[in-house]
C-alpha cells in the first residue's frame, strides 16, 4: 500500500500552544514561501491550507494570515504541490468561491483541491459576521455549498434552490479544466452521513489504528450504500518527531506536551470540545498541537516513523499531513529519512 506524504501549512505562526518561540515559525509571507517552495522541491503531495480567522494555537489576539490568498500565493511560487483550501460554508457566497476555484486552477490546473469544514468556533463566527447555525444544520449547508459548486463547475447556467442558497442562471466561467477533489471531515453519525453523500474524500483527526480502520470501514460503507463506490481519499494529520535515537525523539515530545492551562490557545481548545460531536473526549496533551496530532505516535527513529506509517497506509490513510516544528527543518530531515522507507506517489517526484 502507498501512501502521499502532505504536510499542514502553519497560517497561526506554528503548530504548539505550549511552546511560544518555535524559531523561524512566524505568521509571515515569507516563512509560508520558503516552507512551500522548499515543499515542492522535496517532493512532498499536498498541503492543507487551514481556514481560520482567529489564531487557536497561539491565542486569538495573535497573528495569523488568511487561506484563500495564501493559497494563491503558494500555487504561484510552487510547480507541483496540489494545495487543499479549508472553506466554511457559513464564511462564504459559493457562486463567489466558484469562481475563486476557477481562477485558481488557471494558475495552477490540477493543483486546487477543497477541505470543506462545517465549522467549530462559535466566538469566530461572532466576530467576522459568520453564519453559525446548529451542528447538524451546519453540514446539511455544507452539502447545499458543494451542491451549488459542482453545478457551478459543470452547468452555464446553473440554477438551484435550496434551504440555504438559491441561485438563478448564474454563470462561472471559466471552468476549472478538472473536477476538484473536495474532502471533508466530521464525526458525527449526521455529519459522516453528509460527508458521505457529498465529499469525494474524508478527512480525519489523527487517531489510532484501530480507530483509522473503524473511520475508513465507515465511511466506505456509507459511500457504496449512496453512490456505489468507496471514497477516493483518506487524509489524516500526524504531528511527526523524527530524531537519531528513541530517547532523544521521547525528550521533544516531552518539552512540547507540558501543559499551561492558562496558555492563550486554551480557551478556543475548550470552546472546539464544546461545539463539536466528537467520538472521544480528548486529553490535554492531544490538546499541546492539535487535530489530535500526537495521536497516532508518529514518534521515534526514521525507521520506527515509516514502520508506523506504513501501518497506517494499510489501514486505509492514503495521505498525511504532517505537522512538525521547526517545520522547514523537519520537513527536509523527513524526505531524507523518511522517504525513502515509504512507497509512495510522491516519490519519483522527490528523487528526480
Amino acid at each position: 500500500m502507498s501512501i502521499n506524504l502532505g504536510y499542514w501549512t502553519p497560517v497561526y505562526g506554528g503548530f504548539l500552544r505550549n511552546v511560544t518561540d518555535e524559531g523561524r515559525m512566524a505568521a509571515t509571507w515569507e516563512h509560508i514561501r520558503e516552507v512551500s517552495v522548499k515543499a515542492d522541491r522535496l517532493g512532498f503531495h499536498t498541503t492543507l491550507v487551514p481556514e481560520l480567522y482567529l489564531n487557536d494555537r497561539k491565542g486569538i489576539e495573535a497573528p495569523s494570515l488568511e487561506a484563500w490568498s495564501l493559497s494563491a500565493a503558494i500555487l504561484a511560487v510552487t510547480d507541483r504541490l496540489r494545495v487543499m483550501t479549508a472553506v466554511r460554508p457559513g464564511f462564504h457566497l459559493p457562486a463567489v468561491l466558484a469562481k475563486t476555484v476557477s481562477t485558481l486552477d488557471s494558475i495552477a490546473p490540477g493543483r486546487v483541491s477543497l477541505n470543506v469544514v462545517a465549522a467549530w468556533w462559535a466566538e469566530e463566527a461572532r466576530q467576522f459576521g459568520g453564519n453559525f447555525p446548529a451542528h447538524d444544520e451546519r453540514y446539511t449547508q455544507a452539502k447545499e455549498f458543494v451542491e451549488v459548486l459542482n453545478g457551478l463547475w459543470e452547468q452555464t447556467p446553473f440554477s438551484y434552490a435550496g434551504d440555504h442558497y438559491e441561485f438563478d442562471g448564474t454563470i462561472v466561467e471559466p471552468k476549472p479544466q478538472a473536477h476538484p477533489v473536495v474532502f471533508a471531515g466530521g464525526e458525527s453519525d449526521a455529519g459522516r452521513e453528509a460527508i458521505a453523500d457529498f465529499a469525494d474524500a474524508y478527512v480525519m483527526h489523527g487517531g489510532t489504528l484501530d480507530e483509522v480502520r473503524s473511520n475508513v470501514a465507515d465511511m466506505n460503507a456509507r459511500s457504496e450504500r449512496i453512490h456505489g463506490h468507496p471514497i477516493s481519499e483518506f487524509g489524516m494529520p500526524a504531528y511527526v518527531i523524527v530524531r537519531d535515537t528513541e530517547a532523544e525523539a521521547q525528550r521533544e515530545l516531552d518539552r512540547i506536551t507540558t501543559v499551561d492551562p492558562d496558555s492563550p490557545g486554551y480557551a478556543s481548545f475548550e470552546e472546539f470540545q464544546r461545539n463539536s460531536k466528537l467520538s472521544l473526549e480528548l486529553t490535554r496533551r492531544e490538546y499541546s498541537v492539535g487535530t489530535r496530532g500526537l495521536r497516532p505516535n508518529l514518534v521515534g527513529t526514521a525507521e520506527q516513523v515509516a514502520e508506523r506509517i506504513n501501518d497506517y497506509a494499510e489501514a486505509g490513510i492514503t495521505l498525511l499531513l504532517i505537522q512538525a516544528s521547526p517545520l522547514d527543518e523537519e520537513l527536509e530531515r523527513i524526505a531524507e529519512q523518511v522517504f525513502p522507507l515509504v512507497p509512495q506517489e510522491a516519490l519519483a517526484t522527490a528523487l528526480r
